[in-house]
Formats: structure tokens, sequence, C-alpha cells
């Protein structure tokens, strides 16, 4: 029987102490050969992390300045398409009422007033479209579409008005309908937040504030308009086609002056646009500087960790030799 002294199982501790290093410093060379990038940030670095630390601090707050500047650009985006819709719309439609007014033609006025109230429903649809599941013109009540629907309102204005029977008052009454604090445009129709949209944070100290809800006098003012044209023949309320007329010449009027609160709010949206593009236009080649920046402190020069890494097999392969005059191991044994 051979008998085994403690040397020698001390020798062969060693040994597999030597073979697990050895293995495991080939594994890391091989990870920093294959991805240009050490595998060991405190060795490479020397503990020195203060350079890389401010790089990846930096990388971080341009992360959610990117996140911010893309869900700012969302929203812009998406309320600049939805109001280009409403205003083709106003537009329109304030062209045929003036017409359909000048004319005072029974079956003109009569077909526009019709035109009117599917326009006034489409244009009321344009304000409670959304992006990503999250209403546009609803302040912070994303989750709650801007306005009830058409049809609803034109139904709450119908009532309002019953029972007058001259243009002057039926105007009297949407003016009040719409205009006045608290009324029924308050109660009724709008169904979003008083408060708006925070302003989005695109780049340090630089805020685009969306400061746009459906319930924007300029927006206001417009669905006033479409909704008198739409009652203007409305058959349940019994107006004599003389003062038909005269509520369709007027909401032409008021929606073809309103185009120009209009046309300003969407200016504003434009120059937000371009701002948010320039955002990320510039954070984009900030987040590629420092990246560059990164790339270059945790890089590994090729030459040298292919070196390293002949070196390590050879250590490896002569430890496997050492081994197998002890043991007489097979080379699949001793990698195991």
């Amino acid at each position: 029987m051979t008998s085994i002294s403690i040397g020698d199982l001390a020798q062969g501790y060693v040994l597999r102490r030597q073979n697990a290093d050895l293995k495991e410093q080939m594994g890391l060379l091989v990870r920093e050969l294959s991805s240009g990038r050490t595998a060991d940030v405190s060795r490479h670095l020397s503990g020195g992390y203060a350079f890389l630390a401010d790089v990846e601090r930096n990388l971080g707050m341009l992360e959610t300045y990117a996140a911010a500047a893309s869900e700012a650009a969302l929203f812009t985006n998406g309320m600049q398409d939805a109001l280009e819709v409403f205003q083709a719309f106003a537009t329109n439609l304030g062209s045929s009422a003036l017409s359909s007014g000048a004319s005072a033609l029974p079956e003109a006025v009569a077909n526009t007033s019709h035109q009117a109230a599917g326009d006034f429903t489409r244009m009321i649809s344009a304000l409670n479209t959304g992006v990503a599941g999250r209403s546009l013109f609803s302040g912070v009540a994303t989750d709650t579409s801007p306005l009830a629907t058409g049809p609803e309102i034109l139904n709450a204005l119908r009532t309002a008005v019953t029972g007058e029977t001259t243009a002057a008052g039926v105007q009297a009454v949407l003016d009040d309908w719409f205009d006045t604090p608290g009324g029924g445009f308050d109660t009724m129709a709008y169904k979003g937040a008083s408060q708006s949209l925070s302003p989005f944070s695109v780049a340090r100290g630089e805020a685009v504030d969306l400061d746009l809800r459906a319930d924007n006098g300029a927006v206001r003012a417009l669905l006033k308009h479409a909704a008198t044209a739409a009652l203007a023949a409305d058959s349940s309320l019994g107006l004599d086609v003389g003062t038909q007329a005269e509520l369709l010449t007027s909401a032409g009027e008021g929606l073809a002056f309103g185009q120009a609160g209009l046309t300003e709010i969407r200016a504003d949206l434009g120059y937000a646009q371009s701002r948010i593009e320039d955002s990320e236009t510039r954070i984009s080649s900030e987040r590629i500087g420092y990246q560059i920046a990164q790339a270059d402190l945790l890089a590994v020069d090729p030459f040298e960790t292919a070196t390293e890494l002949e070196n390590v097999q050879f250590q490896l392969e002569s430890l496997y030799a050492v081994t197998v005059r002890m043991s007489r191991l097979s080379l699949v044994d001793f990698l195991r």
C-alpha cells in the first residue's frame, strides 16, 4: 500500500489553487481581449475612480435629460398634429358659414349647419386624442379625455338655448355657457385638470413648458363659434331662416377671426419643438463625448492583453505538465 505524506497533500492543494487562479486569470483576459475593455476596473485605474465616476454621473444625467426631451417631443408633436386637424375643420367651416349665411338660402343654411355639427364633433375628437395612452390637453390628468363628446356637448347646448328666438338671445346664452368661469363649459364640457403639465427639464437649467389645455381661451372661442353654426338650423330650436343665417354669419366671422389666436398657440408649440430638437442634438453630442471618454478610461491594449494571455496559457500548460507527472492525470481531468 502506498503511503501519502503531509507534504504530498499540501503540494496537491497548492497545485489545485494555482490551477484555479490561472484559469480565472485566463477567463478574465479572454473577456478583455474580446470586449476591448478591462474586466478589473479597480486594478486598471489603480483605484483612481474620480474621473470615471464623474463621466458616469454625467452620462446618467444625460440619460435623464434625453428621456425628458423624448417625452416632451412626443407631447409637442402630438399637440401640433391635433391642432392642425382642429384648425383645418375650423377654417373650412368658417368659410362655409360665411358663404351660406350671406346667401340666406334655406337649403344652403341647413346643409352648412348640419356640416357644422359633424365638424364640431371632429374638432372635439382632435382635442381628445392622446399619445402612448396619455391625453394631450387634459393638463396633469393625462389619464382622462379633456372634453365630453361632441354630441354630449351639443345636447347640453340645445337645452341651454331652448326658448330663445333671436340670434342675439342664442349668442348671449352661448357666450355665458362657454366664457363664464364656472359656467357650462367648465362644469360639463371640460373634464381635464386645472393644473397644466409640469415643465419638461431637457437640459441643465432649461425646461420646456407646455401650458396648453383644452380649456384654453382661443380653443374655447373656436369651439363656441363652431357650436353656434351647428345649432343655427337645428330643427329642435325652431328658428326662422333669417335668424339661422344671422347665426351662421356670426359663427363664420368668429371662426375666421379666431384663427389668429390658434396660430399663435401653434407658433409657440413650434418654438418649443425647435428647442427640444436642439436639446436632443446637444444631448446626443455630449453623450457621445462622454462615452468616448469612458471607453478610453476602460480600454485595454489588445497586444498587451494577448501577450498576457499567452503567458497565462504557458503557465497553465507548465502546471499541467508538473501535475501529470505527479498523478498521471489526463488533460481533460485536469481542466475539470
